[in-house]
Protein backbone atom coordinates (compact mmCIF):
# COMPACT_ATOMS: atom_id res chain seq x y z
CA UNK A 1 0.00 0.00 0.00
CA UNK A 2 1.47 3.24 -1.08
CA UNK A 3 0.34 6.47 0.39
CA UNK A 4 0.30 9.40 -1.83
CA UNK A 5 1.29 12.46 0.08
CA UNK A 6 0.83 15.98 -1.01
CA UNK A 7 3.95 18.07 -0.92
CA UNK A 8 3.82 20.55 1.95
CA UNK A 9 3.40 24.16 0.94
CA UNK A 10 5.40 26.82 2.73
CA UNK A 11 3.49 28.88 5.33
CA UNK A 12 3.57 32.07 3.28
CA UNK A 13 1.53 30.39 0.55
CA UNK A 14 -1.40 29.64 2.84
CA UNK A 15 -4.29 32.16 2.48
CA UNK A 16 -5.46 31.72 6.10
CA UNK A 17 -2.10 32.86 7.40
CA UNK A 18 -2.36 36.11 5.46
CA UNK A 19 -5.92 36.63 6.67
CA UNK A 20 -4.77 36.25 10.28
CA UNK A 21 -1.96 38.75 9.68
CA UNK A 22 -4.10 41.24 7.72
CA UNK A 23 -6.85 41.77 10.31
CA UNK A 24 -4.64 43.09 13.15
CA UNK A 25 -2.50 45.03 10.66
CA UNK A 26 -5.55 46.88 9.31
CA UNK A 27 -6.69 47.65 12.87
CA UNK A 28 -3.29 49.14 13.75
CA UNK A 29 -3.22 51.26 10.58
CA UNK A 30 -6.76 52.56 11.24
CA UNK A 31 -5.85 53.45 14.81
CA UNK A 32 -2.95 55.59 13.57
CA UNK A 33 -5.27 57.32 11.08
CA UNK A 34 -7.78 58.13 13.84
CA UNK A 35 -4.95 59.32 16.09
CA UNK A 36 -3.82 61.71 13.35
CA UNK A 37 -7.40 63.05 13.02
CA UNK A 38 -7.62 63.56 16.78
CA UNK A 39 -4.34 65.49 16.88
CA UNK A 40 -5.02 67.67 13.81
CA UNK A 41 -8.66 68.61 14.54
CA UNK A 42 -9.76 70.86 17.38
CA UNK A 43 -13.41 70.43 18.32
CA UNK A 44 -13.43 73.45 20.65
CA UNK A 45 -16.18 71.93 22.79
CA UNK A 46 -14.46 71.64 26.16
CA UNK A 47 -14.96 74.53 28.58
CA UNK A 48 -12.31 75.16 31.22
CA UNK A 49 -14.65 77.03 33.52
CA UNK A 50 -17.95 75.21 33.17
CA UNK A 51 -19.35 76.68 36.41
CA UNK A 52 -18.93 80.25 35.13
CA UNK A 53 -20.58 79.25 31.83
CA UNK A 54 -23.50 77.80 33.77
CA UNK A 55 -24.02 81.09 35.59
CA UNK A 56 -23.88 82.95 32.27
CA UNK A 57 -26.70 80.77 30.93
CA UNK A 58 -28.96 82.06 33.70
CA UNK A 59 -28.15 85.64 32.68
CA UNK A 60 -28.95 84.83 29.05
CA UNK A 61 -32.32 83.41 30.09
CA UNK A 62 -33.05 86.62 31.98
CA UNK A 63 -32.22 88.63 28.83
CA UNK A 64 -34.65 86.53 26.80
CA UNK A 65 -37.34 87.06 29.45
CA UNK A 66 -36.73 90.82 29.40
CA UNK A 67 -37.21 90.89 25.62
CA UNK A 68 -40.44 88.90 25.93
CA UNK A 69 -41.74 91.26 28.64
CA UNK A 70 -41.08 94.28 26.41
CA UNK A 71 -42.67 92.53 23.42
CA UNK A 72 -39.59 93.05 21.29
CA UNK A 73 -39.25 91.75 17.75
CA UNK A 74 -36.63 92.44 15.14
CA UNK A 75 -36.61 92.19 11.37
CA UNK A 76 -33.37 91.83 9.46
CA UNK A 77 -33.20 92.59 5.75
CA UNK A 78 -30.13 91.12 4.06
CA UNK A 79 -28.88 92.50 0.76
CA UNK A 80 -25.96 90.36 -0.46
CA UNK A 81 -25.80 92.28 -3.75
CA UNK A 82 -25.09 95.56 -1.91
CA UNK A 83 -23.26 93.83 0.98
CA UNK A 84 -25.57 95.52 3.48
CA UNK A 85 -27.92 94.56 6.26
CA UNK A 86 -30.63 96.52 8.05
CA UNK A 87 -32.30 95.78 11.38
CA UNK A 88 -35.64 97.27 12.44
CA UNK A 89 -37.00 96.78 15.96
CA UNK A 90 -40.58 96.92 17.23
CA UNK A 91 -41.99 96.67 20.75
CA UNK A 92 -45.44 96.38 22.32
CA UNK A 93 -44.67 99.14 24.78
CA UNK A 94 -42.90 102.46 24.39
CA UNK A 95 -39.21 102.27 25.10
CA UNK A 96 -35.98 104.14 24.58
CA UNK A 97 -34.12 102.50 21.71
CA UNK A 98 -30.38 101.96 22.21
CA UNK A 99 -27.88 103.93 20.14
CA UNK A 100 -26.23 100.71 19.05
CA UNK A 101 -26.95 96.99 19.13
CA UNK A 102 -24.72 93.95 18.86
CA UNK A 103 -25.53 91.44 16.12
CA UNK A 104 -23.89 88.02 16.20
CA UNK A 105 -23.85 85.46 13.43
CA UNK A 106 -23.00 82.12 15.05
CA UNK A 107 -22.20 79.26 12.69
CA UNK A 108 -23.91 76.06 13.79
CA UNK A 109 -20.83 73.82 13.81
CA UNK A 110 -17.69 75.98 13.65
CA UNK A 111 -17.15 78.61 16.33
CA UNK A 112 -14.15 79.95 14.40
CA UNK A 113 -16.50 81.21 11.68
CA UNK A 114 -18.65 83.32 14.04
CA UNK A 115 -19.09 87.02 13.23
CA UNK A 116 -19.97 89.87 15.59
CA UNK A 117 -21.06 93.35 14.51
CA UNK A 118 -21.97 96.55 16.33
CA UNK A 119 -24.74 98.36 14.45
CA UNK A 120 -25.28 102.08 15.04
CA UNK A 121 -28.78 103.56 15.05
CA UNK A 122 -29.60 105.88 12.15
CA UNK A 123 -31.99 108.84 12.06
CA UNK A 124 -34.82 106.75 10.62
CA UNK A 125 -34.62 104.32 13.56
CA UNK A 126 -32.98 101.48 11.63
CA UNK A 127 -29.66 99.88 12.47
CA UNK A 128 -27.38 99.32 9.48
CA UNK A 129 -23.98 97.77 8.81
CA UNK A 130 -22.05 96.09 6.01
CA UNK A 131 -23.01 92.45 5.56
CA UNK A 132 -20.08 90.19 6.49
CA UNK A 133 -19.10 87.29 4.28
CA UNK A 134 -21.02 84.28 5.57
CA UNK A 135 -20.13 80.71 4.64
CA UNK A 136 -22.94 78.58 3.24
CA UNK A 137 -24.83 76.69 5.91
CA UNK A 138 -26.96 77.14 9.02
CA UNK A 139 -26.38 80.25 11.15
CA UNK A 140 -27.87 81.20 14.52
CA UNK A 141 -28.40 84.96 14.82
CA UNK A 142 -28.50 86.94 18.08
CA UNK A 143 -29.32 90.61 18.52
CA UNK A 144 -28.65 92.10 21.94
CA UNK A 145 -28.53 95.41 23.80
CA UNK A 146 -29.47 96.90 27.19
CA UNK A 147 -30.26 93.66 28.98
CA UNK A 148 -32.39 92.00 26.28
CA UNK A 149 -31.71 89.51 23.49
CA UNK A 150 -33.51 88.34 20.34
CA UNK A 151 -32.64 85.19 18.40
CA UNK A 152 -33.32 83.65 15.01
CA UNK A 153 -32.04 81.16 12.47
CA UNK A 154 -30.63 81.83 9.03
CA UNK A 155 -29.73 79.60 6.07
CA UNK A 156 -27.08 80.93 3.69
CA UNK A 157 -27.30 81.29 0.73
CA UNK A 158 -30.82 82.28 -0.08
CA UNK A 159 -32.22 84.04 2.97
CA UNK A 160 -33.15 87.69 2.38
CA UNK A 161 -35.33 88.33 5.46
CA UNK A 162 -35.15 87.13 9.03
CA UNK A 163 -37.45 87.72 12.01
CA UNK A 164 -35.87 87.76 15.46
CA UNK A 165 -37.86 86.92 18.60
CA UNK A 166 -37.06 86.19 22.23
CA UNK A 167 -36.17 82.54 22.66
CA UNK A 168 -38.04 80.51 25.21
CA UNK A 169 -41.21 78.52 25.67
Amino acid sequence: MTAQTQPKRPWYREPMVWLLIALPTVAVIESFIFLAFAIVSDDGMVEDDYYRRGKEINRVLARDQAAATLGLEGAIALSPAQHALEVRLTARQAMHWPEQVELKFLYATRSGWDRSLVLPRHADGAYRAPLPDLAPGHWNVQLAAQGWRLTGSLHVPGAQQLTLRPSGP
